[in-house]
């Protein structure tokens, strides 16, 4: 069966404008629901972080606003958290993370990335060669898109140079509170950097898929965008 290497932040704090030190780390929706997709679909996931560091779900992610109300989602989040936290506390350190070994590169996201994986050196040389080979897919999902930016060419050319994708976009983190302090936005770093951006009105779902790039614009797009690269992947979940 196909793999998939899932991307997590290993970030317990973003850096805020102000200098505040907010808490942070990977949005817990994102990890969670692909990864039963995944699993689900019969994938072989192996979850990786910079360092091989434990990572940490974001609070604000299991909050009752951010899940619809629904305390039971908010109860099944964390329950699969704790079924999962020895695959969580035995992470791959990304730097040793090998193209070859995978089909699918997926990058949750959370404030976590805009702190360590928009400048991380490992993750962009692994998707240069990932997405140069039309037979492997490259998936971001929310802010997970920050580890785009570290993406560059033997040339020095950025890889999704006039590729079309979304994320987080200046909206999302305006309603979220956070835009007026934040060092930068996610939507303005990938337009600037010469990226075709796509988005809806906030916090609707949207996926975009451009060629062997799929990408999802916040929590709510996770799991379509976990069945789109199914889908790619001629998987029946």
């Amino acid at each position: 069966m196909p793999s998939v290497l899932m991307v997590l932040s290993g970030a317990r704090t973003w850096t805020l404008k102000d200098g505040t030190a907010h808490p942070t780390g990977f949005w817990v929706e994102e990890f969670v629901r692909p990864h039963q997709t995944f699993i689900g679909a019969g994938l072989d996931v192996t979850v990786a972080t910079p360092g091989g560091r434990t990572p940490v779900g974001d609070e604000l992610s299991l909050s009752l606003g951010y899940n619809n109300d629904d305390p039971n989602e908010v109860a099944f989040q964390r329950a699969y958290l704790a079924e999962h936290a020895q695959l969580l506390a035995s992470t791959l350190p990304l730097e040793q993370a090998q193209a070859v070994d995978y089909d699918v590169l997926f990058v949750a996201g959370g404030h976590g990335p805009m702190q360590d994986l928009a400048v991380d050196p490992s993750v962009g040389p692994l998707m240069v060669e990932m997405l140069d080979d039309p037979d492997k897919i490259v998936c971001a999902v929310c802010h997970g898109s920050a580890s785009f930016l570290s993406a560059a060419r033997p040339d020095g050319s950025w890889l999704f140079q006039d590729r079309e994708l979304t994320g987080f976009t200046n909206e999302e983190e305006t309603q979220a509170t956070f835009a007026g302090n934040a060092v930068w936005l996610l939507e303005d770093r990938l337009r600037r950097s010469g990226a075709r951006f796509s988005s809806v009105p906030a916090w609707g779902v949207h996926v975009v898929v451009d060629g062997n790039l799929v990408t999802g614009q916040n929590w709510e797009s996770a799991v379509p965008a976990a069945q789109a690269i199914l889908q790619k992947l001629n998987v029946v979940a």
